[in-house]
Parts: C-alpha cells; sequence; structure tokens
C-alpha cells in the first residue's frame, strides 16, 4: 500500500528508509529519545539489550497476537517493523503514537481509547515465526536451527487457525484496554502489510516471573510453575532463556525463544472430580499450594519420598513430578501463562476456558518440547486439558534506541 493510501503510516514515519534500514523520524514526538513519561503510572523501560515483557515481572493482563504477511517485498516489512517500533516507544511510555489533532480531515493516527490511563506497565514484545523465513523476503539462509517446527506432540488436538503466524505481539499491562490499544494500533498500522491471523485475551495471570510476586492461582484453583526460571535469577536466565553464543545466527543473541500453548481446561469435569484426587492430579495441597511432600509452595518435592504403604507420596503421573527439572535432564523454562475464556462451545455448552501457556527459553526444542513429551505421555492433568494451538516464534533482542527496531540485524546486516 503506498503512503499516499495510509495516512496513519505517512504521519507516523515522516522519515525515509536509509541505506542502512529503516529510519523511523518523528512527526508527533516520534523518535525524540525521551525517557520522561507523559502521564502518570508505572512505566517499563522500552529500550535495552533484551526485549522487555519476558524478564518483567508479570503484569495482570495480556492480548497476544500473530499476524501474517501479505506483502512479498522486503522493504515494506522493514518499514512496518520500524513503524511497530516508533509506536511502541511511545504507548510504553502512555503517549499516543503521534499528533492525532494534526489532520481533522483523516482518520486520527491514534485510536484514542488509551488517552488518559498511565502506561499500567505495557510492555510489547515482538518475535518472527518459522515462515517468515521462507522463499519470500530472502531469509532463509538466517533462519535459526531452533526456529524448526515444533512436531507433533500426543494429546495435542491443534487448530491451524489459531496456531503459528509470520510475526507475533505480546502485549502485556496492568490495564487491559492499554493492553488491547497497542494491539489495536499495530494492527491498523499494518494495514496493506500485515493482517491479523489470531489474537488472545489473558485476563489475569497464572505465572509470576520474580521472586516479589506470589505465584497466582490457574483456574482449576491450584498453584503451578512455582520452580521456574524468575528474572532475578541472572544465572539461570542466561542459562535457560537468553540465546548466546551457542546460536548459529548472531542477531538472535540476546533473544530468545517463545512457545504459545493455548490448553483448555475441561473445567466441568473437573469440578466434579474429589479434592484429594484435584491433589494428586497437581502432587500439590490446593489451599497452600505446597507439594504434598512439604508445608510451603517453595518448597522442594521430595519425589523419593514413600506414603506407610510404600507408595511415592508424588504420584508417578503427577503433574509436579513430571515438569520437574529433576525429570528433565534440569532443563527449565520461563512461563508467562495467563487466563483466559471465551465463552461457551457451541456444541457441548460447556466453558471454552483454561491457560493460554507462555514458555520463554534457549531452544524449545531441548526445553520446552523434552518436558512436553513427558507431560503428554503421563501426565494425569491430560484427562483434564486440550491443547488446541501452538506456535513458536524467535524473540530477537532488544532495541537499542530510537531508530532501532525489531530484526534490524536480520534483514540489513
Amino acid at each position: 500500500m503506498s503512503e499516499e493510501n495510509n495516512p496513519s503510516r505517512r504521519l507516523i514515519l515522516g522519515g525515509a528508509l536509509g541505506a542502512a534500514g529503516v529510519a523511523v523520524a518523528a512527526a508527533g514526538g516520534f523518535g525524540n529519545g525521551s525517557s520522561a513519561s507523559g502521564s502518570s503510572g508505572a512505566e517499563v523501560p522500552f529500550y535495552g539489550r533484551h526485549q522487555a515483557g519476558i524478564a518483567t515481572p508479570s503484569q495482570d493482563r495480556l492480548m497476544f497476537a500473530a499476524f501474517d504477511l501479505t506483502t512479498t517485498d522486503r522493504q515494506d516489512v522493514m518499514e512496518l517493523l520500524g513503524t511497530w517500533a516508533a509506536a511502541a516507544a511511545q504507548m510504553t511510555k502512555g503517549l499516543p503514537v503521534g499528533n492525532v489533532n494534526n489532520a481533522p480531515q483523516a482518520p486520527p493516527v491514534d485510536t484514542g481509547e488509551a488517552e488518559g490511563l498511565p502506561p499500567s506497565n505495557l510492555t510489547i514484545t515482538v518475535g518472527f515465526g518459522g515462515s517468515l523465513f521462507d522463499h519470500r523476503f530472502g531469509l532463509s539462509g538466517r533462519r535459526p536451527a531452533a526456529l524448526a517446527p515444533i512436531p507433533a506432540l500426543p494429546k495435542d488436538n491443534l487448530r491451524p487457525e489459531l496456531s503459528n503466524g509470520d510475526l507475533c505481539v505480546q502485549a502485556c499491562a496492568d490495564d487491559p484496554q492499554v493492553a488491547f490499544h497497542a494491539i489495536r494500533n499495530f494492527t491498523r498500522l499494518a494495514r496493506g502489510t500485515a493482517v491479523l491471523r489470531w489474537s488472545q485475551l489473558g485476563f489475569g495471570k497464572t505465572s509470576s516471573t520474580s521472586t516479589s510476586q506470589q505465584t497466582p492461582r490457574n483456574l482449576m484453583g491450584f498453584k503451578d510453575g512455582t520452580r521456574n526460571v524468575k528474572g532475578e535469577d541472572l544465572t539461570r536466565m542466561r542459562d535457560y532463556v537468553w540465546v548466546g553464543n551457542e546460536t548459529d545466527q548472531p542477531w538472535m543473541r540476546g533473544g530468545s525463544y517463545a512457545v504459545t500453548r493455548r490448553i483448555r481446561m475441561l473445567i466441568e469435569s473437573w469440578d466434579t472430580d474429589y479434592l484429594a484426587d484435584q491433589e494428586r492430579v497437581f502432587g500439590r495441597a490446593k489451599i497452600t499450594g505446597a507439594p504434598l511432600t512439604g508445608k510451603h509452595e517453595f518448597d522442594t518435592p521430595d519425589l523419593s519420598a514413600k506414603a506407610k504403604d510404600g507408595t511415592p507420596v508424588i504420584s508417578p503421573a503427577a503433574h509436579i513430578r513430571l515438569a520437574a527439572p529433576a525429570s528433565n535432564g534440569g532443563k527449565a523454562i520461563l512461563r508467562r501463562g495467563y487466563s483466559f475464556t471465551d465463552g461457551i462451545d457451541p456444541v457441548t455448552g460447556y466453558l471454552d476456558a483454561g491457560l493460554f501457556f507462555i514458555a520463554y527459553q534457549q531452544d524449545a526444542h531441548q526445553q520446552f518440547v523434552r518436558i512436553q513429551r513427558q507431560l503428554a505421555a503421563h501426565d494425569a492433568l491430560n484427562e483434564y486439558i486440550e491443547h488446541n494451538s501452538s506456535a513458536l516464534f524467535a524473540i530477537p533482542p532488544g532495541l537499542s534506541g530510537p531508530g532501532d527496531w525489531w530484526g534490524k540485524k536480520l534483514f540489513t546486516a
């Protein structure tokens, strides 16, 4: 789509594609490098070595979206990523994406629903799906080996229309309207270059990514994932989350890989199960969150403990046992899950609700896939859940400052 037919992008860019790549100049205050917030409320820095929204303490709300590119012009993709980066720098400060009042006879540059709202800890995290590296943009030689498709896993019942995508955007915030505003504006700015493939709202975090946070409960009423990587643990972040020199693609150093899974919970069946069996399934006490061999949530589960009759206190099929690093060669992940509800299943009349699982790691095939195979084969929880969406995205490193954009080294090196 030409700039003449896309006034929002024309106003936002206000600049040109230079020889080194996209230079996003600033109409309406873009790219000025200011770190001061234009509104009250908590603000997460947008620029940095790693993208925000990974090690960042989990916010309360999520909107996640995957996009398919409709262009075959590499320059269009570069321009889109530059436009998105400039817009994200504004929105994460609680500011509109541009001067809304400068063209009364044209659509506003910003959609306006976040006007007057604080930044609300908004983070915007962008990644690339494996399909971006097909024949269209000349990037096939720069596809990381770790971005190979996730293999078919037992118990999957995946819906292709809710899986994968060329690009992904994760918007997390403490206000749902702020998160929605980010995805809405990205969608609008992408017109003519990309379209939404699927999206998912999350109304409550189910994981903590910081030692300062309590572990929230999932829709089954349990705490889960308490032993996963925390953002403050720099050693585990280095060893399990951030991509380092081991990568075959230097442009990914400082990035990570995100796995997303939409896991529907069969809540009506779960609600008929008795408490002791629910606790056996998870291997935890429902109220305290403690492993069945401990008293407190963060006690290390004793996987060797036996009951008086000689049977394991924590069942061989318990979720806590099968997901534990000790059961998976020491492998760990960083989780950023959110609860969702999408109305009812029109066939059964049951709630369509569950967990939108997001995991960040250094290599999804060595970490997520290994753990998930264990769970899919043996986990007692499988009776009550269904995986119906799956995706893997390469999350490039953070942006250095105004004028930088996601994947700049991928497209221009």
